[in-house]
């Protein structure tokens, strides 16, 4: 890689962990009703911003929020994240039906939204923060995931490195943080040469 396309990457790499977005109009999230079978599952698969987009398009996601999970301090924040000292992954709270997307399906979309083979992050995103990670919520959850990634291995050269724990505290990302792509998309680069061309790939761009 050319000196140019290296500073090109660590440019979008500050955007993506220093940048304020304005504040926006988030698109409605589905409020689950009482006799509605839900389900929680926390997922990391690098920015956040990138993860959010590819879940909240998937038919029988009721709804999405980005956050924090899995480090040692409370109420970390985004400042605190980005130092890299904290030990909390970017996650997304994924809300989803089971009976319109099972568990398997949804993880099944987690190995091919990212690369799980790389523990220091996800392109040029790096560092601790950017881990691939899946917190289960229920032992049957961590049965899928434990299935799932095993099933999933053989689509990969290198052994998939995704951590495997049982969810945590979750914090909330700021408000500005949330449903980001759709509302900034055509406003932060990072969004236009990042996100887009993963949403592409995945056949999602809409």
């Amino acid at each position: 890689m050319n000196r140019l396309s290296l500073l090109f990457l660590f440019s979008l790499t500050l955007i993506s962990c220093q940048a304020k977005p304005r504040a926006g109009q988030f698109k409605d999230d589905i409020e689950p009703s009482p006799d509605m079978k839900t389900e929680i599952i926390t997922l990391g698969g690098g920015c956040y911003w990138c993860v959010e987009a590819v879940f909240q398009q998937l038919r029988g996601v009721l709804s999405t929020k980005s956050g924090f999970m899995g480090g040692h301090i409370p109420n970390p924040t985004y400042e605190q994240i980005c130092t890299k000292t904290t030990g909390h992954i970017e996650v997304i709270q994924v809300t989803f039906k089971p009976d319109q997307i099972t568990r398997d399906e949804l993880l099944t979309w987690f190995w091919k939204s990212h690369d799980p083979t790389d523990a220091g992050g996800q392109g040029a995103d790096r560092g601790p923060q950017y881990r691939t990670a899946i917190f289960y919520h229920s032992p049957e959850q961590k049965a899928a995931a434990e299935a799932s990634m095993k099933k999933a291995q053989p689509d990969f050269k290198a052994p998939i490195v995704t951590l495997l724990r049982p969810a945590a505290t979750f914090y909330p990302a700021p408000e500005e943080h949330q449903d980001y792509y759709f509302r900034m998309k055509t406003q932060n680069p990072y969004c236009r040469y990042v996100i887009t061309p993963k949403l592409e790939k995945l056949n999602l761009q809409k």
